[in-house]
């Protein structure tokens, strides 16, 4: 490994669950962030950590933290990820990657310009079952693929005040929720050539519902659906004319799927053995790319976030989802 040492900013629900991970890896958790002291100094006692800064700008700043993983709310990971690449760190992003296209653009551009690694953490690509399920698809043992389907869908607060609902901190279920299918989809199919996309908007003006459709350049179709209001399979199957993969319940964490054949035969049943949640993965891969000098991954390469983002602002569009202050940044 290359012994990178991890910094962490911000220390919400996301974080603590990351810092279990890194531990549980065996990764050098160094330092924490927070806008208090007292919030850095509980989250640092909780994670055993050494360093306990009472703002962001100080772990970044904190010469023994060689990269940052960023896990505020969507509308500051533009900010926040830039303040850490500015100080010469490495970074990785909680997704949504960005608020839109545009500030996915901007880290893209900084990141290269200053030799660094940015990085999506889609965590859900890194982990055991999903690995599996691409040597599956590389090896065509699905045959031609047809049709992929995708959900994630939870009963969360209601409460208008409440992140997930208020616009200016980035709400609505597509960020939060439909990046993971939509991501999922794009893995499988790579880019759409077609969108289509409807949704429910909360009185906020957020969405609650977002449903895709959408066509990808080999005439596959894939559909998505996300759902703050209500908890649904938060399944997923890929759909080929030789075989079907069955993913389970909750498709995007460590799950079983099974290859099933036209005629119901069970050709492979796939079991994750995983320590703790599995976010470790993605510090793994991270810790590979700066090792071996690369500045993105095969299995999520930046330019692909980007284009992702820019996927999230159409389904936006169309579904009349607009975050405050966004015309500084879309032009």
């Amino acid at each position: 490994m290359t012994g990178l040492r991890w910094g962490i900013l911000a220390t919400g629900g996301i974080a603590g669950a990351f810092a279990s991970d890194l531990r549980t890896a065996g990764l050098d958790l160094v330092a924490v962030g927070s806008r208090s002291q007292e919030s850095a100094d509980a989250f640092a006692a909780r994670f055993d950590i050494a360093h306990a800064h009472p703002s962001y700008e100080a772990l970044v700043s904190d010469p023994d933290v060689d990269i940052v993983y960023v896990s505020t709310p969507h509308p500051m990971h533009h900010e926040n990820a830039r303040l850490a690449l500015e100080h010469g760190k490495h970074v990785l992003v909680e997704k949504a990657f960005t608020l839109n296209r545009t500030q996915a653009e901007d880290l893209q551009q900084l990141a290269a310009e200053r030799g660094l690694l940015v990085m999506e953490a889609m965590w859900t690509r890194y982990l055991p079952h999903m690995v599996r399920i691409r040597e599956l698809l590389a090896d065509g043992a699905l045959g031609e693929i047809r049709a992929v389907s995708a959900d994630h869908t939870q009963q969360l607060p209601t409460d208008p005040a409440h992140r997930l609902n208020a616009l200016e901190l980035g709400g609505g279920a597509l960020l939060d929720l439909g990046i993971y299918p939509i991501s999922f989809v794009w893995d499988v199919l790579g880019a759409p050539t077609t969108i289509r996309a409807v949704g429910r908007l909360v009185e906020t003006g957020a969405d609650s519902e977002v449903a895709t459709v959408m066509i990808h350049e080999s005439g596959a179709v894939s559909t998505t659906l996300s759902s703050s209001r209500g908890a649904g399979p938060n399944a997923a199957s890929i759909v080929g004319t030789e075989a079907r993969i069955d993913i389970d319940r909750v498709w995007y964490t460590p799950t079983t799927f099974r290859v099933v054949r036209p005629d119901g035969t069970v050709q492979e049943e796939y079991v994750s053995e995983v320590e703790g949640r599995g976010m470790q993965y993605q510090a793994l891969a991270a810790e590979r790319l700066v090792r071996d000098g690369l500045l993105e991954g095969d299995i999520l390469p930046i330019a692909e976030s980007v284009a992702i983002m820019g996927a999230l602002d159409e389904i936006r569009a169309q579904i009349g989802v607009r975050y405050p202050g966004e015309e500084d940044d879309r032009g």
